[in-house]
C-alpha cells in the first residue's frame, strides 16, 4: 500500500481507502454486517487506514462498524465522518441560508452523537455532508468547527462537495478554512480536473475522491439486465435506458484501451490515483473480494500516459440521480 500526505494536514493516508456508505444497512441493500467487518478487517491488514462513514449511512449503523472496527485494530487507523444537513436535503439548494443547514450547536450536536456511535473519542476528518459556496462568510458553522478542533473532539475539517458540482468549492478551497474536500470524480465524471484540483493543489488542501466506479457502471458489471434490491437506490440512478447506456459506454472504454470488461474496475480506480492533487481514493467495499480487488488495483499504480489519453474521451458530466 502506497500513502499520500492529506493535503497541508500531516496524516499520512493510504491511496485505497474505505468507504462506508454500502454497510450503513440503507440505500445501499444487501450488506451483511459479518461480512462487512470480515471487509473492514481485511482492508486494515492491507494497509487501508483511511476509514470513511457518515451518521446518515444507516443513522450510525456503518459509524458502529467502523468505530468497532477501529478500536479492535492494533495499527493507526483514521476515521472520517460526515455532519449530516439539518434539513436532510441533498444536494444543498442555492438560497438556503447555512441557519438552515448547519448551525453551530447542531454541528456539535451531532459530532458528538457520532463519536459516541464511533466509540472514539476524536474524528479524525469531520465533513459537512452538503456544501454550499454561498455559506462562506455567514452563519456560525465556523466557530463550531473552530470550537470542536480547540476541544479535540475533531482534527481536521472538509466537506463533502455537493455531487457534480466540483466548482461550487473552490472559493471555500481558496479561503483556507478547509482541509479536504470529498468530491466525485471518475473516468465519466472528469470535471474536478477542470478548476477544483488546481485550487487544492495551490491551497495544499487534501482531497478525498468517492464514486470512482459510478455506482458500479464503471466496472461493468450494470448491464442492460441488471437487477436491484427493492428499495436500492440503484433502481433510481439506474432507472429506465441508463444500465443499457452505462453498460454500452464501459464496453467502449474496454475496446479504446484493449482490456477485457473485466478489468475495468482496476482501470477506473487507477484513473482516479493518476491525478497528483488526489489523496485517496474511497470505493465501498463492502465485501472481502472486492477489498482484494481494489488493493491489487492500486497496487498497479497510476495509468500509463496513453491510457489516460484515451479516457479523456469518455468524460460524461450526467448526474444520473435526477
Amino acid at each position: 500500500m502506497r500513502y499520500r500526505t492529506l493535503g497541508r494536514t500531516e496524516l499520512r493516508v493510504s491511496e485505497l481507502g474505505f468507504g462506508s456508505w454500502g454497510i450503513g444497512g440503507t440505500a445501499w441493500i444487501g450488506a451483511d454486517d459479518d461480512e462487512s467487518v470480515r471487509a473492514l478487517r481485511l482492508a486494515i491488514e492491507h494497509g487501508v487506514n483511511l476509514l470513511d462513514t457518515a451518521y446518515a449511512y444507516g443513522d450510525g449503523h456503518s459509524e458502529q462498524l467502523v468505530g468497532a472496527a477501529v478500536r479492535e485494530s492494533a495499527e493507526t487507523v483514521y476515521v472520517a465522518s460526515k455532519v449530516p444537513p439539518k434539513n436532510w436535503e441533498w444536494p444543498a439548494r442555492s438560497g438556503v441560508r447555512p441557519e438552515e443547514v448547519f448551525p453551530a450547536e447542531w454541528i456539535v450536536a451531532c459530532t458528538e452523537r457520532s463519536l459516541e456511535k464511533l466509540g472514539l473519542d476524536t474524528i479524525d476528518v469531520q465533513q459537512l455532508h452538503v456544501w454550499s459556496d454561498e455559506w462562506l462568510g455567514q452563519g456560525d458553522w465556523l466557530e463550531a468547527i473552530e470550537q470542536l478542533k480547540r476541544d479535540g473532539k475533531i482534527r481536521f475539517f472538509g466537506v463533502s462537495i455537493n455531487d457534480h458540482q466540483p466548482e461550487n468549492a473552490i472559493r471555500l478551497v481558496e479561503s483556507g478554512a478547509v482541509d479536504a474536500v470529498q468530491v466525485i470524480y471518475n473516468v465519466f465524471d472528469q470535471s474536478p480536473e477542470d478548476a477544483l484540483f488546481p485550487a487544492a493543489l495551490a491551497e495544499r488542501v487534501g482531497v478525498i475522491v468517492r464514486v470512482p466506479f459510478n455506482e458500479g457502471a464503471l466496472t461493468g458489471a450494470v448491464r442492460p439486465d441488471s437487477t436491484f434490491p427493492d428499495g436500492d437506490f440503484r433502481n433510481r440512478y439506474f432507472a429506465g435506458d441508463r444500465k443499457r447506456d452505462v453498460w454500452e459506454r464501459a464496453q467502449a472504454i474496454a475496446r479504446d484501451l484493449d482490456v477485457d470488461v473485466d478489468r475495468l474496475a482496476e482501470i477506473a480506480l487507477r484513473f482516479c490515483l493518476s491525478h497528483p492533487a488526489v489523496s485517496s481514493v474511497i470505493p465501498g467495499m463492502r465485501s472481502a473480494h472486492n477489498v482484494e480487488r481494489n488493493v491489487s488495483a492500486a497496487a498497479a499504480g497510476p495509468l500509463a500516459e496513453e491510457q489516460l489519453a484515451a479516457l479523456r474521451s469518455h468524460r460524461w458530466v450526467a448526474d444520473l440521480y435526477h
